[in-house]
């Protein structure tokens, strides 16, 4: 059997496998033009007509999903890593420094810096064409994300009663007594 398949590549009749099965040789695929179908005598599929090969490449419009906007840079790719990511790394460093407040024992002035570093990430996603690692979902969807996160934190803390709040809402105080009752 094995004497066969070696005869038969010698003298052009292809790959065969193991088993004896033919193979079909290797043929590159050729990329065709787009243009209008030709239609008429040797159109037919034994003619050559070949299937077109579609392209690999990121259509340049799309009609269903977006493509992700985090893979952007807020800057340009000859700027080293911090310098591209500097909206995130902004936010980052603002939540950082009201965390270490926090744990320092000024509980209001690190929940302050915490809510307006989600409302500055909130503006910059609304403002800047390209913000990093920022986005991570639809921009209207950040914006709404990160803006309501920082205004609630920073009305809690503002009403925030330890020891004096800075804002008095009528309700609030009532509110809070019927939910922990």
């Amino acid at each position: 059997m094995q004497a066969e398949s070696d005869a038969e590549n010698a003298t052009g009749g292809g790959a065969a496998r193991a088993n004896g099965t033919p193979v079909a040789p290797d043929v590159p695929a050729k990329p065709v033009a787009p243009g209008p179908a030709k239609a008429g005598p040797g159109a037919g599929a034994g003619a050559g007509a070949e299937a077109p090969v579609r392209s690999r490449r990121f259509p340049s419009i799309t009609r269903d999903t977006a493509r992700p906007e985090g893979s952007g840079r807020a800057v340009p790719g000859a700027v080293s890593t911090p310098a591209r990511q500097w909206p995130m790394l902004s936010v980052l460093t603002a939540t950082a420094v009201g965390l270490l407040a926090t744990a320092f024992g000024h509980p209001r002035a690190g929940c302050l810096a915490i809510g307006v570093a989600l409302i500055a990430a909130s503006v910059m996603r609304r403002v800047l064409p390209s913000v990093g690692m920022l986005a991570v979902r639809s921009r209207f969807t950040d914006m709404i994300t990160y803006g309501l996160l920082g205004v609630a934190i920073t009305l809690l803390t503002l009403v925030m009663a330890a020891p004096k709040p800075w804002l008095v809402i009528p309700f609030m105080e009532s509110a809070v007594r019927f939910t922990v009752r």
